[in-house]
């Protein structure tokens, strides 16, 4: 499982921001699989904050000069993507399974916030 020192220590920023979409990818497998089967290790309390996770823990650790329009960009569609995971875990939790898997599916917000936060990662590290 990748860990925040894997972010960091992955190189140079475009080197961090490739590894931190492969930590946003985990979290969506994650969400994707509790949604099928209605169980999680987490809470949706533990989910809905954007700073639990390696990819906010690394985001937070950026100096002060560093926050820059694309990273601002990233940390909203970042925390939006927490609170939509968070709605969708607890629907999986709550025995709304078929609900869940629809709220995940093709065209669905969190699939829209996803597909934003990961294009938006990309144009990052392509500018870096």
């Amino acid at each position: 499982m990748t860990q925040i020192g894997d972010i960091r220590g992955a190189g140079s920023i475009k080197e961090q921001i490739t590894a931190a979409i492969g930590v946003h990818g985990m979290w969506k497998t994650r969400i994707r699989s509790a949604a099928q089967t209605g169980m999680s290790e987490w809470k949706p309390d533990f989910v809905s904050s954007s700073h639990n996770c390696d990819f906010g823990k690394w985001l937070d650790s950026f100096p002060k000069e560093a926050k820059h329009a694309d990273y601002t960009k990233i940390l909203a569609l970042h925390a939006d993507f927490h609170k939509e995971a968070a709605r969708v875990l607890a629907m999986a939790l709550n025995g709304q399974k078929e609900n869940a898997e629809k709220a995940i599916s093709l065209g669905s917000d969190y699939e829209k916030l996803t597909a934003n936060l990961t294009k938006a990662m990309m144009e990052w590290r392509d500018k870096s």
